[in-house]
């Protein structure tokens, strides 16, 4: 009876001891969620699919740290303008931020952005690595600074009604033949964003690398003047006398009704819930299929940063951490949202139900990254100045070369 009574009692100890660490782990889980109660967080985040996906997947973060998340669509444009004037603030307007990744450089110079490795923020290694290094700097081994949320890489779609073989996407010029065979046919060949600015120089810049021109030498020094950008620019200028100038949205619309064949994009303009509305190939890197291959696709991630004035950075920082794991990812999915994590890119269901993300993974392993400067949104903006010219026969390659390079190069110089 004695022994009974010993074991008796060391099971109600025992019990009593499991009962105290359960309260202690709800009370601080408790504890979490009653400091965030009322507070709002809020995202300037890029409108259209990257903004729909937050507000479809927010839910569960503000059930369970009691805030509210409130998404401000803007445009590219107006993300930047915005973001570097409320910085100036001593309490900002915006929590975190959505990043076009070129203009890192630019945000941690003028002071919008957190280090997070200082906030207590450790690398996840699940992100594909040329994502995760997107948000350091100095890129690609410094301190993190934001996370990669959109996995957006440079790809070709095209309308498979109007190509012959695919197999002529694997050079330059096979594209070339295949969108003059599409306007012999009474279709737009070739679709390009010729808009001064970001859309332009994002159109050019991959042909400009496949046929081994650059914008800058490992040095930093402005190296456009060459005969690699003429042949480059020449040739882009041949591919749009077979199609027609665009913006985004029409663009998209050109390639998904049988009107044209071929243009550059981003994964987020073609995919949707309901799937991928074109199909999809990898940039060339070659102009001839036995020139030399250059890495071509331009990354462009969009990364979720903590602003230096924002008002709750903890709780921002994991908001920013709940947007970007890998779960979200997998619920993002069906909203149109673009993993950045390698678990969910080689999830053999998720492959199964979205094949195109093979593409993506692939596109992004072989991307190139934009030059990291501080002067990349004014580079773009007296860069595609000139380019726009050019495509509009005010100007000759030569010309356009010429200036280009001289205008970067007063910029590099201020």
């Amino acid at each position: 009876m004695r022994r009974n009574r010993n074991v008796l009692s060391v099971l109600i100890s025992l019990c009593l001891c499991l009962s105290l660490v359960g309260c202690t782990s709800s009370n601080n889980s408790q504890s979490a969620s009653s400091s965030s109660n009322g507070k709002t967080i809020t995202i300037a985040a890029r409108d259209g699919s990257h903004a729909d996906v937050i507000n479809a997947v927010k839910g569960k973060f503000e059930s369970e740290y009691g805030c509210k998340v409130e998404v401000i669509p803007l445009s590219a444009d107006d993300i930047h303008t915005n973001v570097i004037d409320d910085a100036k603030n001593a309490e900002g307007k915006y929590d975190i931020i959505m990043i076009d990744d070129p203009l890192m450089p630019e945000y941690i110079e003028k002071k919008v952005l957190l280090n997070l490795t200082q906030l207590g923020y450790s690398d996840d290694e699940d992100f594909v690595e040329k994502s995760r290094l997107l948000g350091k700097n100095p890129y690609p081994l410094g301190a993190t600074y934001a996370l990669p949320f959109s996995g957006n890489v440079q790809l070709i779609f095209y309308n498979p009604d109007l190509i012959d073989s695919t197999d002529a996407l694997n050079s330059w010029m096979g594209v070339l033949s295949t969108c003059e065979n599409a306007k012999a046919a009474g279709k737009k060949g070739y679709a390009i964003r010729g808009q001064a600015g970001n859309p332009i120089v994002s159109d050019f810049l991959p042909i400009l690398w496949a046929f081994g021109g650059d914008l800058f030498d490992e040095n930093n020094r402005v190296i456009l003047n060459s005969k690699e950008s003429r042949d480059a620019l020449d040739f882009y200028c041949q591919l749009y006398q077979t199609g027609d100038n665009y913006d985004k949205d029409g663009l998209v619309k050109a390639i998904n009704n049988n009107e044209a064949a071929i243009a550059l994009g981003w994964p987020s303009w073609f995919i949707t819930g309901d799937g991928a509305s074109a199909s999809i190939a990898q940039i060339p890197g070659k102009v001839y299929v036995i020139s030399e291959t250059y890495a071509t696709g331009e990354i462009g991630n969009w990364l979720l940063g903590v602003t230096t004035n924002s008002k709750n950075p903890d709780l921002a920082l994991e908001l920013a951490i709940y947007l970007t794991s890998a779960d979200v990812q997998r619920e993002a999915i069906d909203h149109g949202g673009i993993p950045t994590r390698k678990s969910v890119f080689k999830d053999p269901s998720i492959i199964a139900q979205y094949p195109y993300f093979k593409q993506i993974y692939s596109g992004t392993n072989n991307s190139r990254v934009r030059p990291r400067t501080t002067k990349w949104s004014e580079i773009e903006v007296v860069f595609g100045e000139e380019l726009v010219k050019c495509i509009e026969g005010t100007q000759s390659v030569d010309d356009t070369i010429r200036n280009s390079h001289k205008a970067i190069s007063e910029l590099m110089n201020e």
